[in-house]
């Protein structure tokens, strides 16, 4: 008996590729990759140079008390009209992408989202610089329907996942480079220049735009979205009929849940570290320029603790998706959650180990999100996913924009602004407690192939 094996021509055999990806499917993964790694980092920009730039717009002199009530309270303010425009360019765009096309909406929303953070750099007062900033999250809401809609359409049905987590993994790198700009820019090159320094920062947010032009020429429409019919594209008003009713509520509850959990405290994780190193400083007696040193060497330490986590958080959910099921992983994603939210926030820690409980948050809080990149997709056919999928991960911010200023107003009228913001954060706990409770409304998308 002859062995069939020997006598097959190795070069005839199918080529191996990691993931199963050819190298146009992990192109296009890169570009969505990028393109929300740049959204993350054009988004949260603001958060790192607020301590700075508040007091100055404002005049008010840096580091005493109306500073920080104000920094606290306008870094809600901004919060919230960044989550509003999120959520209007997410729903809006996502039924552009339905309509034009993924690789076209995707390269609209990266100039788009550039040019207004850029925008923001030049701003001479603070209402101009919340104007440019909402111009902004129009693009930065819009881009990630049309980029989670790419990838979930082009890699092959069985690395969905993987590719989904892969492609979020993308929002802790954002954060880590607007860490790194911040921190080159703050510490190095304008230490000495606190009041100019947040200009140079957000004028950094122009460098995606390079970028939108790289994604035009590589990147096609997925075979997908050509082969549908343009006159049966989908509209908003589909997801609330009776056939697509169950799916809509089905990703807008994670998504909310997950919504007002990450923004509410992640918008003033940075306003925290600022605070405790500038009472640390005060305490100790530092000059100007080693107060300014502390302070970005702890906002430095406590983003990174939380990105840290987030990455791991989000590369945790491939293999808790794929055994457990999506609905258990958002349940054990939530306790998670209300546990490190509670520990963080419900006693007054010392401020190292206060910035490096940060990192449980991330796992948690931030980590959970890598599940909507593959998960939303899976809702909806390919005529309605970028707009079921977008409405689903951006509608949920108009309601999440009211707990940043609730934070932010609360830290204005206490007579501590770090104590008004860690009192309250620890209350944020209860959201993700609260999303638990309505998980039997989430369908489970377990081996389930995309409808087309």
């Amino acid at each position: 008996m002859s062995d069939h094996s020997a006598t097959i021509d190795p070069a005839s055999r199918p080529r191996k590729h990691l993931l199963d990806m050819n190298g146009y499917q992990w192109a296009v993964l890169f570009a969505a990759w990028l393109g929300w790694g740049f959204d993350v980092f054009d988004g949260l920009l603001f958060n790192f140079v607020a301590p700075n730039c508040v007091p100055t717009l404002l005049h008010l002199r840096a580091g005493s008390d109306a500073a920080k009530h104000a920094t606290a309270y306008w870094t809600g303010v901004a919060t919230s009209i960044l989550l509003i425009g999120w959520a209007m360019g997410g729903i809006v765009f996502g039924k552009i992408a339905d309509r034009i096309g993924r690789s076209r909406t995707l390269m609209l929303t990266i100039l788009l989202y550039a040019g207004g953070t850029a925008a923001c750099a030049i701003a001479p007062s603070l209402p101009l610089l919340l104007l440019f900033r909402f111009i902004a999250s129009l693009g930065i809401g819009g881009e990630w329907a049309a980029g989670a809609s790419l990838v979930a359409e082009v890699v092959p049905e069985k690395r969905r996942v993987e590719a989904g987590a892969l492609l979020y993994t993308s929002a802790p790198f954002g954060l880590f480079f607007a860490v790194f700009v911040n921190s080159v820019i703050s510490t190095v090159y304008f230490a000495d220049r606190p009041e100019s320094s947040w200009r140079y920062v957000l004028a950094c947010g122009l460098i995606p735009a390079a970028f939108a032009f790289f994604v035009r020429s590589l990147v096609k429409e997925p075979e997908v979205w050509e082969r549908s019919d343009i006159r049966q594209r989908g509209r908003i008003r589909e997801l609330f009929t009776p056939q697509y009713r169950s799916a809509t509520l089905s990703g807008f509850i994670p998504a909310l849940t997950i919504l007002i959990t990450w923004w509410t405290c992640n918008a003033f994780l940075q306003v925290i570290a600022a605070d405790m190193a500038l009472a640390t400083a005060a305490a100790q007696g530092l000059t100007a320029h080693a107060t300014t040193a502390l302070k970005t060497s702890w906002i430095t330490l406590g983003s990174n603790a939380f990105n840290c986590g987030g990455l791991l958080g989000t590369l945790l959910t491939i293999p808790a998706a794929k055994y457990l099921g999506r609905r258990t992983m958002f349940g054990v994603y939530f306790l998670g959650s209300a546990a490190a939210l509670f520990t963080a926030f419900g006693h007054r820690w010392d401020p190292i180990t206060q910035l490096w409980l940060f990192f449980p948050i991330g796992v948690t809080v931030f980590g959970v999100f890598g599940a909507c990149t593959y998960y939303l997709p899976e809702l909806f056919p390919t005529r309605l996913r970028a707009t079921g999928a977008g409405f689903c991960y951006n509608a949920g911010r108009f309601i999440t924009a009211i707990g940043p200023f609730i934070v932010g107003s609360y830290a204005k009228a206490g007579p501590s602004a770090l104590g008004s913001v860690l009192h309250i954060l620890c209350f944020v706990a209860a959201v993700p407690i609260i999303g638990l409770m309505f998980l039997p409304w989430v369908i489970e998308t377990k081996n389930r192939v995309l409808e087309d």
